[in-house]
């Protein structure tokens, strides 16, 4: 169906030189016309009209009345917007309708010479939508990074796709950063994935989110607020991308999440405070591990030096280890400051 014919609304013709002039001198005559005045060689005109909805029979007076024309445009317009509405909808289901047909082609077809292969994808849902289209059609390696916390719906539907790619063989790779030690959903998703083989890490320095998928397909960001993602099929820049992250996965460190899960279960916050500050953690640090803020953490030490009777960091932190020896003199050190855990000078 051409283009004009769906945006033309039913009962809006244009109106010809003979319906015009019939319908002015209807006006002239004072809006209302016989039937019995109206020439033959004037019917089609007066078809035309009536059609138009520019005049209204009346069958009791065998006549015709005209009708105000800002009534029918008011009509006709309040058509065309609906029509426009029914239009944009439609438009937005268009590449649901021939998704696996493009991504079909896509597989197949050849990059345009000297153009590498990148697909915008605009909005959180339909970027979720794409990875998890993609993962299912996972052959061999997943590897993502994982920067921040991630709601748990994310991570359990995640593991609903993750865990039977694992039981095919595939191979799954993803750091995270140290926030996620404390945030239970992750615990549980890398406890469990791990258990089937797949290797979560932890990199306490800044990244960016990605994924990679069979070293063909990478996904990043392309605003701050990873609303707007990019599909990238370009072998130059998937392959930059597994080098930054063989990079990284070098640098991070193992973690034993089986145990952390068992561990978080029974062990309340401030006993991982106590615990993290007895391994030398500065209070930043143990912010930073367990993804809280430092005024949480202070919070948590200005209790436990009570418990303890420290006067400082590190003789809490000494004392914490459990030494049998006596503890070291506080004398010269630096009180704690009641706000912040820190010292006051």
């Amino acid at each position: 169906m051409p283009a004009d014919d769906l945006l033309a609304p039913a009962g809006a013709p244009e109106l010809d030189p003979a319906a015009r002039a019939l319908y002015l001198a209807v006006l002239r005559g004072g809006g209302r016309l016989a039937d019995h005045e109206i020439p033959e060689a004037e019917r089609p005109a007066l078809h035309h009209l009536v059609e138009a909805g520019l005049l209204i029979p009346q069958a009791h007076a065998a006549a015709y009345v005209a009708v105000s024309p800002r009534a029918l445009t008011v009509r006709l317009g309040a058509e065309m917007r609906a029509q426009a509405v029914r239009l944009l909808v439609e438009s937005e289901s268009v590449n649901d309708r021939y998704g696996d047909l493009i991504r079909a082609y896509d597989r197949v077809a050849a990059p345009p010479a000297g153009r590498p292969v990148a697909d915008w994808v605009h909005g959180l849902e339909n970027i979720q939508k794409r990875i998890s289209q993609l993962v299912s059609e996972l052959r061999n390696e997943l590897i993502t990074v994982q920067p921040g916390h991630r709601p748990p719906e994310l991570l359990e539907s995640a593991l609903a796709q993750d865990l039977p790619f694992l039981r095919r063989g595939g191979t799954l790779r993803t750091i995270y950063q140290p926030c996620a030690l404390s945030a239970p959903a992750t615990v549980c998703y890398a406890a469990e994935v791990t258990k089937h083989g797949g290797c979560v890490r932890i990199l306490d320095e800044p990244f960016q989110r990605t994924f990679i998928l069979d070293r063909s397909i990478a996904v990043i960001p392309a605003v701050e607020d990873s609303s707007t993602a990019v599909f990238v099929e370009d072998p130059a820049v998937v392959a930059h991308l597994l080098r930054v992250f063989e990079r990284d996965w070098e640098r991070a460190e193992s973690v034993r999440w089986a145990q952390i899960r068992i561990a978080e279960r029974s062990a309340p916050v401030a006993g991982r405070v106590g615990a993290l500050l007895a391994q030398g953690l500065t209070q930043q640090g143990v912010a930073r591990r367990l993804g809280i803020s430092e005024r949480t953490v202070a919070g948590h030490i200005a209790r436990l030096r009570n418990r303890y009777g420290a006067r400082t960091l590190f003789q809490l932190g000494w004392l914490m280890r459990g030494s049998s020896d006596e503890p070291p003199p506080a004398l010269d050190e630096e009180p704690l400051d009641e706000e912040s855990g820190e010292s006051t000078r």
